[in-house]
């Protein structure tokens, strides 16, 4: 059996030819996002150099996030982890599915009525028309960012539209803040479980993440403290109100620790709140306690609809003009009839009636799963659309999730939300926000509760 053998270039450390020659493999495509490299010994001896250059050459394309070495496993070119555990909705062979792998928000006809609603009133508006087909300023007009501002404000997030940048959703906003803050092989921290948008636009931007070890309190922030007294970090990112995948909230005095810790450090944070929460159930956000510091990104995909591709970005003064440049080479602007629609909805009164209902509807499904679920540990937040299972001792979440999908029922493992080569608990999430209804959650429950009543047996291996 042939193995993947790559020329060395003769100049300079072997490793850092051999890593150089897995970069542009990939660049070329000959290695493609799920192709596992060779074993190290097998390719150490094909190559003829020793075991540890190998391994310092695969350490070294994964340090600049063109491999992940995954424990027990062995070491894949990027990209695929995520791709395979989070499909999208209703691809081919779904059909039948209930899908609790995307944090999806509750089906509603509204987000398609209100939508409509909203196109309708910007075909009445000529000033709108032209606009939508004009170009604008990279950062958005400022009367739509005040609009968007004085609703954050109606959900507890004051934040002056001065500050803000629109974006192309969440993810598009942490891409932009790393590209534009980090250079290629800088470090940045985050949970040891974070997620996996995070990890997938550090690896673009051929960047480091350490995963910081959790507890019920959220990040451990004297474990990042450790790290930073050897190597600090250049950002750290976090899910303060309701980490992804887990539910867990940051600590408040862990929250004041770590904005201590980032001024000593000159260390930026970016705050992501796109997993919503009503203010009552947050805790204080990172950007009143470190505005100068602080980057905050949230989106109208978990409250409004997905697909509109809307996200708002929070930066420090000093930064906005780096921002907004970054944005303008990406794409020059957010397309100006997704902000416009965004804003209509807002004009209208539908976002409010939604969110309400969304928010009832959130607790209701907790409510549900926590009754069915009673007697094994979980995580969440009572308000929020996930739920984290961790697993019986001697549960295998493979075996699980594929006897789960052979009865018609997909959930997530923890793999694609691990950070780094870090080995992935045996664990589950449950988006319960995604089925199409209660009864549909329920059902969905029953046949989990079925399976961790009988646990289905992983495979044998030889």
């Amino acid at each position: 059996m042939t193995i993947w053998v790559p020329p060395l270039s003769p100049q300079g450390p072997r490793y850092r030819a051999l890593s150089e020659a897995i970069a542009a493999a990939i660049e070329r495509g000959e290695l493609v996002p799920g192709d596992r490299l060779p074993p190290q010994r097998r390719l150490a001896d094909a190559l003829g150099v020793t075991v540890g250059t190998v391994t310092r050459g695969y350490a070294e394309a994964e340090r600049q996030g063109w491999l992940q070495a995954r424990v027990g496993s062995g070491t894949y070119v990027c990209g695929s982890a995520a791709a395979a555990a989070f499909p999208i909705p209703g691809a081919e062979g779904s059909e039948g599915l209930i899908d609790l792998s995307l944090s999806l928000p509750p089906p509603h006809p509204l987000r398609a009525e209100a939508l409509g609603r909203a196109l309708n009133a910007i075909a009445r508006q000529p000033r709108l028309l032209q606009a939508a087909v004009e170009y604008q300023a990279a950062d958005g007009l400022l009367d739509q960012r005040h609009q968007l501002a004085e609703w954050l404000a109606s959900l507890g997030m004051r934040l002056p539209a001065e500050e803000l940048l629109i974006t192309q959703g969440g993810q598009h906003g942490i891409s932009l803040v790393l590209q534009t803050l980090l250079r290629p092989g800088e470090r940045l921290a985050a949970d040891a479980l974070t997620y996996p948008g995070l990890i997938g636009a550090a690896q673009q931007s051929h960047l480091k993440v350490d995963g910081i070890v959790m507890d019920d309190q959220g990040m451990d922030v004297e474990a990042l403290a450790r790290l930073c007294a050897r190597q600090p970090p250049r950002l750290v990112y976090v899910t303060p109100d309701q980490n992804n995948p887990t539910g867990i909230a940051l600590d408040e005095t862990r929250r004041r620790r770590l904005v201590a810790l980032a001024r000593e450090y000159d260390i930026w944070l970016l705050e992501d709140g796109v997993q919503y929460l009503p203010a009552e159930a947050r805790g204080t956000p990172l950007y009143q306690l470190a505005p100068e510091r602080t980057l905050f990104v949230f989106s109208t995909a978990k409250v409004l609809a997905g697909g509109l591709r809307i996200g708002i970005l929070r930066a420090p003064e000093r930064l906005r003009e780096r921002l907004a440049a970054g944005l303008r080479a990406q794409s020059w602007m957010v397309p100006p009839l997704m902000i416009a629609a965004v804003c209509q909805w807002l004009a209208s009164g539908d976002a409010e009636t939604l969110l309400a209902w969304q928010c009832e509807e959130l607790v209701a499904r907790q409510a549900l799963a926590r009754q069915r679920l009673a007697g094994f540990e979980i995580s969440g937040q009572p308000l929020g659309a996930n739920l984290w299972l961790t697993l019986p001792y001697g549960m295998r979440s493979a075996a699980l999730i594929d006897a789960l999908e052979r009865r018609g029922v997909r959930v997530t493992s923890a793999e694609p939300f691990c950070v780094g080569s870090a080995s992935a608990p045996q664990a589950i999430r449950l988006c319960l926000s995604a089925a199409a209804s209660r009864e549909t959650l329920d059902q969905a429950l029953q046949i989990l509760l079925e399976m961790l009543d009988a646990p289905p047996l992983a495979p044998a291996t030889l």
